[in-house]
C-alpha cells in the first residue's frame, strides 16, 4: 500500500479509536486461538478443533459494517467469527470444554457455536451445507420487509461443492441480500485449490451467476472492510446477493489431527510474512496511530479476556444426565424407530 494510499485509507476508515478497535479484535482472535491449541492439547478442549489463525482480518474487517439485526452463519472454523461478531470469549470457550454455560449448552463443541441473541447461526460441520441456509434467512428478511443483511463465510473447499451452486443461482434469481465471503486459504483440507478447481479465480464464478463479486486481500484488515462496507450498501439497497473472495492462508494445520504433509514449513513461513497482524501493526506504526506499549497494553487486556474465559469454563459446570434428553425430538419412553418395524 503506497503512502498515499494508506492515508486515504485513514480518512475513509474513521478515527484512531476505530483502528485499534480493529488491531484489539484480530489480537484477541489470535491469542483465544492459540490459548485453545493449548487447551486442546491437555484434553480440556475434545473432538476437532480447526484454528482461524492467519485469518483474522477478514472476520474483523466483515464484521464492522454490520448491525446487530443481521444473521452471520459460518464454517466450522468459526471460533474467530463468533469473537469478532461480539459472543461472549466465555461462552464460546465454555461450549468448546462441553459444558452447560457454553453458547450451546455444551452440546455443539468446537464446530457448532450458536448464539440467538446475536443472530450467530452456527458453526456448520459439513462443508457447503449452510449456504442454502444463509440464503434462508435472508429470503425470510426480504419477505418480512427487514432491511437486514446475511454475512455467509466459506472456504474455498465449498465452491466445489453443488450447493455452491444452487444457492449462488437462487439467491441471485430471488435478489436476496446475501453477502458470500470466501476465505480462500488456498488448501481445501490438504488439496491445493490448483489440483481441485479447473478456474482458480473464484470471484469469477460468481459473477457467472450476475452477482456483483470482488477478490480482494484477505490479509489486509482496511481492505476486507473497504470491501464489505461497499458490498453492505450494495445488498441493504435490495439489487441480490454479493461476492467477496478474500485471499489469505491459514498458518496452522487444517484441524489438529492434520499431519501438515501437503506443504512445506519453508512455505508456511513465507505466507507468514504477510502475517495479517504484523502488516497492520506496522502500519499503525508507521503513521504514528499507536504506540509499542500501547500495543502491550492490548496484549495485556486481550490475556486477561482469555484467561478469564479459561476460568470461566474450568467452573462451569456439566450438564445433568438427567436432562440429556431435553431439546430433542424424541420424548423419553417413545418407542423408537427400529421397535416399530418389529412385527
Amino acid at each position: 500500500m503506497t503512502k498515499k494510499a494508506a492515508q486515504q485509507a485513514v480518512m475513509d476508515v474513521g478515527e484512531r479509536e476505530h483502528l485499534v478497535h480493529l488491531l484489539h479484535e484480530m489480537l484477541l482472535i489470535r491469542r483465544y486461538e492459540e490459548k485453545a491449541a493449548e487447551l486442546y492439547q491437555a484434553t480440556k478442549i475434545r473432538g476437532f478443533l480447526h484454528l482461524y489463525i492467519g485469518e483474522e482480518a477478514i472476520a474483523v474487517g466483515v464484521m464492522q459494517n454490520l448491525t446487530p439485526e443481521d444473521s452471520v452463519v459460518a464454517t466450522y472454523r468459526e471460533h474467530g467469527h463468533a469473537l469478532a461478531r461480539g459472543v461472549s470469549a466465555d461462552v464460546i470457550m465454555a461450549e468448546m470444554y462441553g459444558k452447560l454455560h457454553g453458547c450451546a449448552r455444551g452440546r455443539g463443541g468446537s464446530m457448532h457455536l450458536f448464539d440467538k441473541p446475536h443472530r450467530f447461526f452456527g458453526g456448520n460441520a459439513i462443508v457447503c451445507s449452510h449456504l442454502p441456509l444463509a440464503v434462508g434467512i435472508a429470503l425470510a428478511d426480504k419477505m418480512q420487509k427487514k432491511p437486514n443483511v446475511t454475512a455467509c463465510f466459506l472456504g474455498e473447499g465449498a465452491v466445489a461443492e453443488g450447493e455452491f451452486h444452487e444457492s449462488l443461482n437462487l439467491g441471485a434469481l430471488w435478489q436476496v441480500p446475501t453477502l458470500f465471503i470466501v476465505e480462500n486459504n488456498l488448501y481445501c483440507m490438504g488439496t491445493a485449490l490448483r489440483y481441485h478447481e479447473s478456474n482458480t479465480n473464484l470471484a469469477q464464478k460468481a459473477a457467472s451467476y450476475n452477482i456483483p463479486a470482488v477478490q480482494i486481500d484477505g490479509n489486509d484488515v482496511l481492505a476486507v472492510e473497504a470491501a464489505a462496507r461497499e458490498a453492505v450498501a450494495y445488498l441493504r439497497s435490495g439489487k441480490g446477493p454479493y461476492f467477496i473472495e478474500a485471499i489469505t492462508y491459514r498458518f496452522r494445520p487444517h484441524s489438529m489431527f492434520d499431519a501438515e504433509l501437503y506443504r512445506s514449513k519453508a512455505e508456511v513461513e513465507e505466507h507468514k510474512k504477510r502475517d495479517p497482524i504484523t502488516l497492520f501493526e506496522n502500519y499503525l506504526k508507521e503513521h504514528q496511530l499507536i504506540t509499542d506499549d500501547e500495543i502491550q497494553g492490548i496484549e495485556k487486556d486481550v490475556a486477561g479476556v482469555v484467561q478469564h474465559s479459561v476460568d470461566f469454563a474450568e467452573n462451569s459446570p456439566w450438564e445433568e444426565v438427567e436432562d440429556l434428553t431435553k431439546f430433542v425430538y424424541t420424548e423419553p419412553g417413545t418407542v423408537n424407530a427400529m421397535e416399530r418395524r418389529q412385527p
